[in-house]
């Protein structure tokens, strides 16, 4: 099984930044976006909360390395980090059913 490249420190940082209902659903409304990514004013109007709500929570996601953003004209776009996302979900699973598949019926749970 391939080991996670995410400190335990990052994992907390992370999972404290989705501990939000405001910012796991802004995290998925990226994951959604994928690669085109959002405004804050199409996310904003998508999740029916604030522009200045979505502003302190978008800057929590963007510490937490979940997501980032970049200038397009006078807009920001925003996208979700995948590569910290599956870092995220590889170290939560790293050590997943005692390193047998999780796949196969017997493996665990």
């Amino acid at each position: 099984m391939e080991v996670s490249n995410i400190s335990e420190a990052s994992a907390v940082q992370a999972l404290a930044a989705l501990a939000q209902v405001q910012r796991l659903r802004a995290f998925r409304a990226l994951v959604v976006a994928g690669a085109e990514g959002l405004t804050p004013s199409a996310m904003a109007e998508q999740l029916g909360v604030a522009p200045s709500a979505l502003s302190f929570h978008l800057k929590e996601l963007t510490h937490a390395g979940l997501i980032a953003s970049e200038p397009r004209g006078r807009n920001l776009i925003y996208r979700a980090n995948f590569d910290q996302m599956n870092a995220l979900l590889g170290y939560l699973t790293e050590h997943c059913c005692q390193g047998a598949d999780c796949g196969a019926p017997d493996a665990c749970c």
